[in-house]
């Protein structure tokens, strides 16, 4: 059994799709809004039994390495080794597929956290780092849950230890755990005498650290209290929330993620039972709104956090929340419909201190979040005087922009009665500004907002149909038998399904060959597991058979064609199970014969059109034996066309 057989033998699309969106049950299958582009009403579906997804919206689909790899973004080979853990599959490091430098760089950090943790635990030179993390309260539990480390005084002890494990000094290098030397070509390790916080992805890997001086190190230090691993091919602070590997399942179960500034914020409350706090890597979630890159880095963050749940809360200092109100992304999310509110914890306490003082404390500052918008309504009123009309201008040109991009109508009608309440104003008045400060000037251009795109391609009522009676004979093999007998490959409507119709004739026959068995038999064995796994498999001679294409292209071009048709037939799958779940035998062929009567009536119909051209064509050339020859074959189609009315 090959590894990807193999994880996806001891794995449940269902759970692992769970672990990400929420999931409720549709009769034998699953349903949930598709996390791969915007939608109100749920269109993604899942499987169980054959353990395939698809999106009736944006057609996206497949088995669990394709949704990993459309989660994650990343390529079969990582999502082979995100899953395998799971799965309780052992990766081979030696296997040549799993060799990339991206995870070459995955098995380096690794190897550096275990020997980091390994160092804080026995080593005498990490005393003083074991104290302080006692000092702070840090359980035996929280230091093995999170793999806290420490990093020897030494300028390459890490560097020895990977290079005798097989690793380059390249790679370390890469992988952001070692420096070159200014002086000359050498390397030297990056981290010396720090406390070593490891930083996972959402799948637990660790891709890079967080790293505080050691105490008796803090006043002869030059680098700073805390430094942290550069941007690597793995490592992109945008798209890390400290501690959501360990919060994820938390987040989802309470439907509220708690974002704080500081990694030992998160450590604390994990230890004190609040397992929905993460934090943001750096700086991003706080920074200036009028740089691009941190919009961008907290539209990452929050994409992320849109996995698990919609409703977001900020534990920050007042003035880093004040700013967030203000920030671009925050408001793009609000847009969405993304719910942020902001904790205040009394006193000005930061999230560890408060935890460790007074549980119930915090547990109260988190019940009381306020709104995002109730928190930037506070912060700009309480620095401005109402009494005066330039303070209530002000007032309005800073909060009316943020509530015109509010996405939910209702809730910006509150806000603007509030604001009118406030400043005094009628409500047609701040209408009428929000209406002229988004229309564009004369002379420029109009702001584009992105829109979902346009994913659904207009299909007619027969290719529809096409689809239905194919949808039928996946779920009804024994309705192949009668197709074939009843139905041309020319009456089936769309490219795709006349490929996926003319491949399952192809592959009835193929069985009916190679195993000396009848077609009453052959249609038995016949079934979605098989036929997926055939179109997989199939060998190039068998193709061209079906495809005329240049001998070079063939290759290139039967993937093409059998990955479009997998994805096609997947799509049958939940159609079949969307329509006809509750149909017998009996009720399937009745559907079946009026699918195919309509099909055949619609492809007579047109036959007789592009007939009545070519007849009217050869009239006005005075073709006359082709006229007469043609009003024949009209005629039997005719015939054919009223005996079908009957």
């Amino acid at each position: 059994m090959q590894l990807s057989d193999e994880i996806k033998a001891k794995l449940d699309i269902v759970d692992l799709i769970r672990d990400y969106i929420p999931l409720k049950a549709a009769g034998i299958n699953f349903r949930a809004r598709c996390p791969f582009h915007q939608e109100k009403t749920p269109s993604f579906m899942i499987s169980p039994d054959k353990q395939i997804w698809h999106c009736f919206g944006c057609g996206k689909g497949g088995d669990i390495f394709s949704f990993i790899m459309e989660m994650e973004g990343v390529e079969f080979v990582e999502a082979l080794r995100i899953l395998a853990p799971k799965a309780g599959v052992v990766l081979r490091r030696e296997d040549p597929k799993i060799s990339s430098q991206r995870n070459r760089i995955l098995d380096i950090l690794e190897l550096s956290r275990k020997y980091y943790h390994k160092f804080l635990l026995d080593s005498p030179r990490a005393e003083g780092a074991r104290d302080y993390l006692e000092k702070r309260g840090f359980s035996d539990e929280t230091i093995e849950e999170w793999q806290i480390g420490c990093s020897p005084d030494a300028w390459d002890e890490i560097m020895k230890f990977l290079k005798n494990k097989g690793f380059s000094e390249n790679e370390i290098f890469l992988a952001g755990m070692s420096v070159k030397s200014n002086t000359s070509s050498r390397f030297y390790d990056r981290f010396r005498a720090r406390i070593m916080f490891p930083i996972n992805d959402t799948n637990s890997n660790t891709v890079a650290f967080t790293a505080r001086v050691s105490p008796e190190k803090e006043e002869t230090e030059k680098m700073g209290k805390y430094i942290n691993s550069p941007q690597t091919l793995v490592y992109d602070k945008s798209k890390i929330l400290f501690g959501l590997d360990k919060g994820k399942i938390e987040i989802k179960k309470q439907d509220l993620a708690i974002i704080v500034e500081g990694q030992t914020d998160v450590i604390t409350a994990h230890q004190a039972g609040y397992k929905n706090v993460v934090a943001s890597s750096g700086t991003a979630l706080t920074a200036d709104q009028d740089k691009d890159k941190p919009y961008r880095d907290l539209n990452n963050h929050i994409n992320l956090i849109k996995r698990y749940t919609n409703n977001m809360a900020l534990a920050f200092d007042k003035d880093a929340a004040g700013d967030m109100a203000a920030n671009r992304g925050i408001q793009e999310a609000m847009a969405l419909e993304m719910n942020i509110s902001v904790i205040e914890i009394p006193g000005g306490k930061d999230p560890d201190e408060c935890i460790k003082k007074n549980p119930k404390e915090w547990e109260g500052a988190v019940a009381q979040a306020k709104s995002m918008m109730e928190y930037y309504f506070s912060k700009t009123l309480e620095k401005l005087d109402l009494e005066k009309i330039t303070d209530r201008r002000q007032v309005a040109k800073e909060l009316l922009p943020i509530i015109s991009k509010l996405g939910n109508s209702i809730e910006q009608d509150y806000w603007l009665k509030r604001l009118s309440e406030k400043i005094d104003v009628e409500e047609n008045v701040l209408r009428e500004t929000i209406r002229k400060t988004s229309t564009p000037k004369s002379g420029t251009a109009p702001v584009k907002r992105e829109k979902e795109p346009d994913i659904k391609r207009y299909k007619s009522r027969e290719e529809r149909i096409s689809e239905l009676l194919l949808a039928l004979i996946i779920k009804f093999p024994a309705l192949l038998d009668y197709a074939i007998n009843n139905i041309l490959t020319d009456h089936i409507i769309g490219e795709q399904n006349r490929a996926i119709y003319k491949n399952l004739v192809f592959y009835y026959n193929n069985i009916v060959k190679n195993s000396d068995i009848s077609g009453a038999s052959a249609i038995n064995t016949l079934s979605y597991e098989g036929f997926s796994k055939w179109l997989v498999e199939t060998t190039e001679k068998d193709q061209a058979e079906l495809i005329s294409i240049n001998r070079d292209e063939k290759e290139k071009e039967k993937n093409k064609i059998n990955l479009d048709q997998l994805k096609l037939l997947e799509k049958l799958v939940f159609l079949s199970e969307k329509d006809f779940y509750d149909f017998d035998p009996g009720q399937a062929k009745n559907e079946a014969i009026e699918i195919i009567l309509v099909l055949k009536k619609n492809y007579l119909s047109g036959r007789l059109k592009e007939m009545e051209k070519l007849i009217a064509k050869y009239e006005k050339a005075k073709k006359y034996s082709e006229v007469k020859e043609l009003m024949g074959e009209f005629k039997v189609i005719s015939d054919e066309l009223r005996a079908l009315d009957k």
